[in-house]
């Protein structure tokens, strides 16, 4: 039988938070003889674990050790040296990594409830109101229900025209070395784009 003494590193399909392994495995000595066979186990089963682990997630850490078991465990060719009888793979994660994992789960779901509420409210004003209200039940004073709509507008309209816009200025841009000229084909972009929209300019129009 041979235990790492050590967990060893297993890469995880989550960037930068790796597996520790620990492997008990039991063997048997083939005929042909040579030096340190319980190290050429051990290196030969971590490889062939590495190629699992890297398919899973480091927070499916019990589904990543039940896959990794179910291949160990399965019929592979021997090794002139040995025969594997048994293989065992016990998984965690190190404090830090379990700390990054939190907080990249953390930043994960802040982005996705941002995404959720522009997509379901600051694209659509009176919302923003209504959320607002619903948050802070006391009378909402007509100056902040304004404020909160028209901020709600220029988030719109920024997704809608400047964005697009400022991306294509700095594909136009490109083509000019000179920090003037690239100002000079923005002010063009722009004065096309108003004399599309019969003369006004994109955000006002959004806004009206």
């Amino acid at each position: 039988m041979t235990v790492c003494p050590l967990p060893r590193l297993l890469a995880s399909a989550t960037p930068g938070i790796p597996f520790e392994a620990t492997y008990t495995l039991h063997w048997r000595p083939a005929l042909r003889r040579r030096a340190n066979v319980d190290g050429l186990v051990r290196t030969d089963i971590h490889q062939r674990a590495a190629e699992t682990a890297a398919r899973w997630d480091a927070a499916d850490l019990p589904a990543a050790q039940d896959a990794l078991n179910a291949a160990l465990g399965a019929p592979h060719e021997g090794n002139r040296y040995y025969q594997i009888l048994a293989a065992q793979v016990v998984l965690r994660l190190s404090p830090e990594s379990r700390e990054r994992l939190a907080q990249r789960t953390a930043d994960t779901e802040r982005v996705r409830r941002l995404q959720f509420l522009k997509a379901h409210l600051y694209d659509h004003p009176g919302l923003v109101v209504l959320d607002r209200l619903e948050n802070h039940p006391e009378r909402l004073p007509d100056e902040e229900a304004a404020t909160l709509q028209r901020l709600a507008r220029m988030i719109k309209a920024c997704d809608q025209w400047w964005y697009p816009l400022l991306e294509q200025w700095e594909q136009l841009g490109d083509g000019f070395n000179d920090t003037g000229k690239q100002q000079l084909a923005m002010l063009a972009l722009l004065n096309a784009v108003t004399t599309l929209n019969d003369g006004t300019p994109p955000a006002q129009a959004n806004a009206s």
